[in-house]
């Protein structure tokens, strides 16, 4: 029998309460002083820990304070300063895109508005919705690979993607909440981190029963010559093995692309 959205609110509140329990002082791990602060650091952590943006933040921020500052960065110099965070030509891009925009059409300041934040290059829902519940208290949920995750374990969502369980997490819960990456794993990694991600009584996520295995697109192994390590190749390349799994709930996955 579905869930109603009655009881389904009613089971978010209780999750919601617990994870307040759990995260008394849940905040963003970003280091920031402003909104723009916060906007260039979130645009920096795709695919990076926090640890390693507030790093590399902590020598730029000092010494570009506005966003004509960053509009006027030159790319080699941005790229150089932000190397270390992966993905450093795309995202050195967005930053002076999105630092242009703000000058163009904002007068240099962050617009308070979903709609006016995803306009900018290099801002996508998940980086507007950070800015907005972190830098001006306006709620909003932030749904990263992470959040997915939990909420579907949770059985919160409908949507099959971030951005529609968005749309569906919103509905049900009252305010934006998640243990994020403190406690959670990918579900091929066995389940969550540890006890605190996912909530005794509330959660509602199982696993089904091993399905048929998956044909690998590699070319046949051969058994390994005597002596040979058991968990590398004859030829000295690592071998990953993996266990037929399936799942009642769709698979989190990474989205690409320039947005973060």
């Amino acid at each position: 029998m579905a869930e109603s959205l009655p009881d389904k609110k009613a089971r978010a509140r209780k999750i919601l309460s617990r994870l307040a329990r759990a995260y008394p002082d849940a905040r963003t791990e970003l280091h920031f002083a402003t909104p723009l602060d916060l906007l260039v650091a979130t645009i920096l952590s795709a695919q990076c820990t926090d640890e390693r943006v507030n790093a590399v933040t902590a020598e730029l921020f000092p010494r570009y304070r506005q966003a004509r500052d960053w509009a006027d960065l030159p790319l080699p110099t941005l790229e150089k300063a932000i190397h270390s965070t992966g993905f450093f030509r795309a995202k050195a891009r967005s930053i002076v895109g999105m630092a242009r925009g703000l000058v163009e059409r904002h007068g240099g300041e962050v617009p308070r508005t979903l709609e006016e934040l995803v306009a900018l290059p290099g801002v996508g829902r998940k980086t507007a919705n950070v800015v907005l519940g972190n830098a001006f208290g306006i709620p909003a949920l932030a749904v990263d690979t992470h959040v997915f995750r939990v909420s579907q374990r949770l059985g919160l969502p409908a949507g099959t993607t971030p951005r529609t369980s968005t749309t569906s997490s919103a509905w049900c819960c009252p305010s934006p909440a998640g243990p994020g990456r403190a406690t959670c794993s990918s579900c091929t990694g066995g389940g969550c981190a540890s006890p605190g991600a996912r909530p005794a009584r509330p959660a509602r996520w199982r696993r089904s029963a091993p399905g048929p295995a998956r044909p690998s697109r590699a070319s046949p192994r051969r058994p390994s010559p005597p002596g040979a390590h058991p968990g590398r190749a004859p030829d000295g390349q690592a071998v990953d093995p993996v266990g037929p799994f399936s799942y009642d709930y769709p698979l989190p996955f990474i989205q690409s692309g320039r947005r973060a």
